[in-house]
């Protein structure tokens, strides 16, 4: 399928989470945005403009399977330009995003897409994750940390009822330290899953890690 909104509205569909043309058209304003100024600042790879909608729009969106309602708050650890934090920040208006990263070029990149989108739901944080001590609900985690680093951040940073989800892979198959991952998260406490995204909904294949407090 050719990289459009589509896959946009196909990832929050699976997700369980539809959107609406209102949010669609945020989400373009955001892609747009990557393009024109993301990209250009090295936020994304020089190719990256003819996948933004599978590779990272629509990829963000599915993170959303970890949740059957919004909730209230998600720390985006490793935010970087924004992925996938701006679109579940747009996907659920009602839900307090907050984009964690520890460089200043990259704060300052967060800081003009918040602005010019008008997203009053988000807060830019600079930071190290490892550093925060706080309780959190929602987390998510894409490409920011190692996937055993991000299960002990999920073990030790949700709340009771909390839900983590780590992109765990974008290659045909699950990684082989799955079953590892899977094994250090029940240890600590953590209701461990995988989720496929089906074939067709992105660009390509992509598996997801829930990680559940409480269970």
């Amino acid at each position: 399928m050719p990289d459009s909104p589509i896959l946009a509205q196909n990832a929050a569909t699976w997700a369980g989470h539809p959107i609406d043309t209102a949010r669609l058209a945020h989400l373009e304003q955001f892609a747009t945005w990557l393009i024109d100024e993301a990209i250009p600042a090295g936020g994304l790879g020089p190719r990256e403009a003819d996948r933004i909608w599978g590779r990272h729009v629509a990829d963000s969106l599915s993170f959303a399977i970890g949740w059957s309602t919004p909730p209230v708050e998600i720390l985006d650890i490793g935010a970087g330009v924004g992925l996938p934090g701006i679109p579940l920040a747009i996907l659920w208006p009602q839900t307090a995003v907050t984009l964690l990263d520890r460089g200043g070029r990259r704060i300052r990149l967060l800081t003009r897409a918040v602005h010019l989108l008008g997203l009053d739901n988000v807060h830019v944080a600079q930071g190290d994750a490892f550093d925060v001590a706080d309780e959190w609900k929602g987390i998510t985690f894409r490409g920011s940390v190692r996937a055993p680093e991000a299960v002990g951040l999920a073990a030790r940073m949700l709340t009771l009822d909390g839900t983590a989800v780590l992109g765990l892979s974008r290659r045909q198959e699950p990684p082989d330290r799955t079953r590892d991952l899977l094994g250090i998260g029940a240890a600590l406490g953590l209701g461990m899953s995988v989720s496929e995204v089906p074939a067709g909904i992105l660009d390509g294949p992509a598996w997801l890690l829930i990680m559940r407090a409480g269970e």
